[in-house]
């Protein structure tokens, strides 16, 4: 199934999971997954939030930023990739100076 972001209306969520200002995203969801192309702005994160039933995947298109997963820092740019496997926190911070773009894979186990 191809999915083209292009045809999808942003949505934008101020302080996603507790986080600060707003996560902009174009996202896909169904009764198991969801999908996204989404962005921070500098200053901007997504909370820390447990995946109690689900995995995340996180690919940096472009910007930098840091996630800490279980306390452990990670720097990210773009082509890396974070993974927070089901059951354990993470948070997502774009602390640049540029947007953080980013396509994001949360899928149910």
């Amino acid at each position: 199934m191809k999915i083209d972001f292009r045809l999808l209306d942003e949505t934008v969520l101020p302080k996603f999971k507790g986080g600060e200002k707003q996560l902009v995203a174009k996202m896909f969801t169904d009764e198991r997954n969801r999908i996204m192309k989404a962005k921070l702005e500098p200053g901007a994160s997504i909370g820390l939030h447990t995946h109690d039933t689900s995995s995340e995947i996180i690919y940096v298109l472009s910007g930098k930023g840091k996630a800490v997963c279980n306390g452990y820092v990670e720097r990210l740019e773009a082509d890396d990739c974070h993974y927070c496997p089901k059951e354990e926190t993470h948070t997502l911070i774009n602390d640049g100076d540029e947007d953080l773009i980013f396509f994001a894979v949360v899928a149910q186990q």
